[in-house]
């Protein structure tokens, strides 16, 4: 059953792919605009929430799920739940700090009018000078209340 569903899902992705390379350029492009536009106003709110302390804001750019999938380095979080826990211990429990986030070098790429994949890279200016860094993966969904990411592959530079 499990094999059936990969297979549903890998077809409807190649559907959709397929449907956006007979799009009109003019549709392709107004999809890609209204995407990249929520997208980007996602990504900003969850920029201004980190630097602001504001952990349960930054989580509304996630879908609030038990199926989010989010990976970190090795680690794999279930779930919106579980995601927010790996952020609170990581960055809000004792000795933590969340410091100053910035998202840059951002590629937004339609895979649909509802889905795109997003690349990009992380910057923490920490208090005591450190600068953890990285790349990202994500997976957004646009669902009637917005924009939301429904997977995060999110490494570290060592």
């Amino acid at each position: 059953m499990r094999v059936g569903g990969i297979f549903v899902r890998a077809l409807v992705t190649g559907a959709v792919l397929l449907g956006m390379t007979t799009l009109p350029a003019s549709a392709q492009s107004a999809v890609s605009s209204q995407a990249r536009s929520g997208i980007e106003s996602v990504l900003k709110t969850q920029q201004e929430a980190w630097n602001n302390k504001d952990l349960d804001g930054f989580m509304k750019g996630y879908w609030n799920s038990p199926d989010l999938t989010f990976f970190s380095g090795v680690h794999i979080a279930s779930g919106w739940q579980g995601a927010l826990e790996r952020y609170r211990k990581t960055y809000q429990s004792a000795g933590k700090e969340m410091g100053k986030l910035d998202f840059y070098d951002l590629r937004i790429e339609p895979l649909g009018p509802d889905s795109a994949f997003v690349r990009g890279a992380w910057h923490l200016t920490m208090t005591d000078g450190k600068t953890p860094h990285g790349l990202f993966t994500l997976v957004f969904h646009r669902f009637p209340e917005g924009w939301k990411i429904i997977h995060d592959h999110t490494s570290a530079a060592e």
